[in-house]
């Protein structure tokens, strides 16, 4: 068996590489906005500050973290769904119009062998959901850091209501706020608006060496995923 260059480092590279990204981002996210956090709160009068990691716990770290992720993983998960079921003449995010997918395969008409994995050599329950287990998972994070918002943005709200000697209120009640859909619906437009653009410019546009992009000299209705 030939052994490629590079080992396990090459091999998960590139998810190895969002994730130190993810870092990098995340901890300049939480250091400015205890700053900027900090700020607000001398701004009404408060003379305390919270440190980093008392940032951690409040309601605005909370809010501001969960209400992204939510958008992010509404938009995978319906991109999951969506490009199983509909077709774009000549995106690289298409499956094949006039000829068959390997996405399509029927698991329960292929050969098992030692590397199958465990579910599609089980069969039954275990592989229906196995089938659908990608998109299963992405809405589950996106229902469970939806929900994380919701409390989180109810903690920041009640904090302000409490400057300005207004009552709190529960986190029901802040769902049905226009405030709650609006810091929902500003994330998750700007989701699709991407989304649309990566299978509108890849028709016409290429990027050599990316497996989201067509084989650059691919003619513009070839149609690829």
């Amino acid at each position: 068996m030939r052994r490629t260059r590079g080992g396990w480092v090459r091999d998960n590279g590139l998810l190895l590489a969002c994730v130190c990204l993810f870092a990098v981002f995340f901890a300049g996210m939480v250091v400015t906005g205890a700053k900027t956090y900090n700020a607000e709160e001398h701004a009404h009068g408060s003379r305390e500050s919270v440190s980093v990691i008392g940032y951690l716990r409040t309601g605005d770290f909370v809010e501001a973290t969960f209400e992204n992720w939510e958008s992010e993983f509404l938009q995978m998960g319906m991109y999951v769904v969506l490009t199983a079921f509909l077709f774009q003449r000549g995106s690289s995010e298409s499956k094949p119009i006039d000829t068959d997918a390997p996405q399509d395969r029927d698991p329960h008409s292929v050969p098992i062998t030692p590397k199958t994995p465990w579910p599609v050599r089980h069969g039954g329950a275990a592989l229906t959901v196995y089938e659908h287990s990608l998109a299963i998972a992405f809405f589950v994070l996106f229902f469970a850091s939806w929900a994380l918002h919701a409390v989180g943005g109810v903690a920041a709200y009640n904090d302000e209501a409490s400057q300005h000697g207004e009552a709190a209120i529960s986190v029901w009640r802040y769902l049905t706020t226009s405030q709650f859909w609006f810091e929902s619906m500003q994330n998750w437009q700007s989701e699709f608006v991407a989304v649309a653009a990566i299978v509108g410019l890849s028709v016409f546009l290429r990027q050599r060496g990316s497996p989201e992009s067509k084989p650059v000299d691919d003619p513009h209705r070839d149609t690829s995923a």
